[in-house]
């Protein structure tokens, strides 16, 4: 069997009225082209660690146009593959003025989707999307699909991971059966991204993605006593290095714009680099993932987009923390006021997207903020220690855990909403996921833009059931007024203002559609189901709705 040069991609990364950024990972050094509408655009291989990446920039194009394009290795076709069965691969501009359309979620395992891992694991709802849209029928394409963390799973793999990492080392030592460097990544994300259905879906919609803890570890930053025991480690430093290079390479150079990738710094060796040998930047990236962990100020892995009326904030809130107990912040002051200088009025809609809900259910938020005060010395020394355990046991690390950060946030949120940043948006929603279930909750006003939070968790990792019971009973009911005592009973002060659930929780895994249109701003939630005992092959079902009207004219509302 012919083995092909393309090992990872094409993947459909920034997208705009003009341009598009194509990233794919190759076998071996190779120059790259794209061949889309008469034209052809090229662009050389790097290296990193014995991997070859490319990122072909299509510049020039027309807005709101959508052009089947191929792809060529060495001058030899490589992409689309023979025999895969999918459409064309798509370049598709964005129209000025169009109203977004969008997909978001979180969370998804990288396990096969046979009848073993669709019993363990559900159906992957990114694939049964993929193949709805592959099907040709009336499903309209997103302009965008938003990956909110926990893209891949570093601390909890798969038999497929652990064979690889059998093959190569001891896994009794540590780590274990968690990722150890870079080569492992690298094959984690091939796990993750090189099923056929999903591959062809990432090689036409545009994405933009953003790291949870899982990218990293579990509970990655939720404290300062969590990172110096990581850092207390024989493996940790390798593991952050790999993890945070890897994603750069495989995430984050896709999220920027060609104007943005050009004031990058390990981007600007890429580009400038000149001759016929391919430049390795694997001591370059490695030095800046180090320098990027120890001082998260050195650099943003945040960044914001506009899409006509419509604004999308995408927030780190894992890389940007301040862990110091005297400054303790789930975004640091850089980062919020880079955060601060984008939340803005003047659009329809202003999307903040962040993986860690910013709303949580108000029972379990207050159980957070309590939590914080004793981890933080309120109950005493003995109570903090006790509460620091609690707090990593049941990952008790949300922007309610880091009140400061929380109340920041909700009063730039406030005074978008009341007008005093420009025009007050019709809604202000929070893009979230994490916490493996979804739900719709809204901020209680009755004037200004309406404020939301709408979770989709997760696109492929359910919780077990007994899990789900757990999460309900710390979210909701009794929750909500006992949280409040317990928070009260540790001097925290209540929030600055109250929400409530507007629809939800539900457990299926899930991908969420977002689309402005002109009665509001329609959200929606699909899952995928087998049909007739064919587990490749799943449908797509909708498990939830609900349409944000603008406040005033009485047509909001849902249905589950």
């Amino acid at each position: 069997m012919t083995t092909t040069p393309l090992l990872l991609g094409p993947m459909m990364r920034y997208v705009d009225e003009t341009s598009a950024s194509v990233w794919v990972e190759t076998r071996s050094a190779a120059r790259v082209s794209i061949r889309a509408g008469g034209r052809q655009w090229e662009a050389g291989t790097f290296a990193v660690h014995g991997h070859h990446y490319a990122l072909v920039e299509l510049d020039g194009l027309e807005p709101g146009t959508v052009t089947p394009y191929l792809l060529d290795i060495n001058g030899t076709q490589a992409w689309p593959e023979p025999g895969q069965g999918f459409p064309p691969s798509m370049v598709a501009t964005l129209a000025t003025g169009k109203p977004l359309r969008m997909a978001y979620g979180s969370c998804r395992t990288s396990v096969p989707h046979d009848k073993s891992g669709n019993r363990t694991h559900g159906v992957d709802s990114l694939r049964a999307y993929a193949l709805e849209m592959a099907s040709g029928g009336d499903l309209p394409w997103p302009d965008l699909v938003a990956f909110l963390g926990d893209q891949v799973y570093a601390d909890l793999t798969s038999d497929q991971m652990q064979e690889f990492i059998r093959a190569r080392r001891d896994i009794e030592a540590p780590p274990g059966e968690e990722l150890k460097d870079y080569e492992e990544y690298a094959h984690l994300y091939y796990l993750a991204w090189s099923d056929p259905a999903n591959r062809w879906l990432l090689s036409t919609l545009p994405s933009a993605m953003i790291f949870d803890d899982h990218d990293i570890r579990d509970d990655w930053n939720t404290s300062l006593s969590w990172k110096k025991e990581m850092e207390a480690t024989s493996w940790w430093h390798e593991r952050i290095v790999a993890g945070l290079a890897s994603y750069w390479v495989y995430q984050h150079l896709g999220n920027l714009s060609p104007q943005e990738r050009d004031e990058d710094a390990i981007w600007q060796q890429i580009a400038a680099h000149e001759g016929p040998d391919e430049i390795d930047v694997s001591a370059a990236l490695d030095s800046f993932a180090d320098r990027a962990d120890q001082d998260p100020g050195s650099y943003r892995w945040s960044y914001c987009r506009d899409f006509g009326d419509t604004r999308l904030i995408v927030v780190d809130s894992r890389a940007a923390r301040d862990l110091t107990p005297d400054h303790r912040a789930l975004v640091d002051k850089a980062e919020m006021a880079w955060l601060d200088g984008r939340m803005r009025g003047g659009f329809r809609h202003l999307l903040v997207a962040t993986s860690l809900p910013f709303l949580l259910p108000m029972g379990l938020h207050y159980v957070e903020s309590w939590n914080e005060a004793i981890s933080q010395g309120a109950w005493g020394t003995r109570a903090a220690r006790a509460g620091e355990t609690l707090r990593q046991a049941v990952d008790l690390e949300h922007w309610g855990a880091f009140q400061n950060s929380f109340r920041e946030v909700a009063a730039m949120v406030t005074e978008v909403a009341d007008g005093q940043r420009g025009p007050a948006p019709e809604t202000i929603a929070f893009l979230s996921g994490d916490v493996h279930y979804s739900y719709v909750s809204e901020v209680e006003r009755t004037s200004g833009s309406r404020i939301v939070q709408a979770v989709c968790s997760p696109i492929r990792n359910p919780l077990p059931r007994l899990m789900r019971s757990f999460a309900a009973v710390m979210s909701y009911g009794l929750a909500t007024p006992v949280g409040a005592l317990v928070a009260r009973s540790a001097k925290v002060p209540d929030p600055p203002f109250r929400w409530s659930g507007v629809k939800g929780p539900w457990f299926d895994n899930n991908l969420a559609c977002l689309e402005v249109a002109p009665e509001g701003l329609k959200l929606w939630w699909q899952s995928g189901v087998v049909n007739g005992g064919d587990q490749l092959h799943p449908g797509l079902k909708r498990v939830a709705s609900v349409t944000l009207a603008p406040r005033g004219t009485g047509a909001d509302g849902g249905h589950l």
